[in-house]
């Protein structure tokens, strides 16, 4: 087993807090005119597109929970486990911003915001 380092932890907890803050944006604030750029929603377009706002606000949710679960696995007898979740997560969201960037360019913002902080905690992660 390769120890995480606490710099691996504390950004899986960072990612974990900005996940939680935008599944809050998606769920109550995804009609606020200042986020527009962020989702692209025309207000003619609430009702179409409430399935997919919902489903990706709960999936943000989540791999928040499995950052946080993570963070906390590495600090008990299951440290593999909670490497694993981070290690995922981090992946998934680089992947998933990628699939973002080619099917929606005008995102390339919440690309940047997604890839990114993933990106460092890989990097942190590889530099232990």
């Amino acid at each position: 087993m390769i120890h995480m380092s606490t710099t691996v932890q504390v950004l899986a907890v960072i990612i974990g807090a900005i996940l939680v803050v935008v599944w809050a944006l998606e769920i109550f604030f995804y009609r606020h005119p200042r986020l527009y750029f962020m989702f692209l929603i025309k207000p003619a377009d609430y009702q179409a597109v409430r399935l997919w706002r919902i489903s990706i606000a709960y999936y943000n949710l989540t791999t928040a929970v499995a950052l946080f679960l993570g963070a906390y696995l590495l600090e008990t007898t299951h440290p593999d486990a909670g490497q694993a979740l981070i290690l995922f997560t981090a992946c998934q969201h680089i992947f998933l911003s990628i699939v973002m960037l080619i099917t929606q360019p005008k995102l390339w913002l919440n690309t940047l915001m997604e890839a990114v902080p993933n990106v460092i905690l890989l990097i942190a992660y590889a530099a232990t």
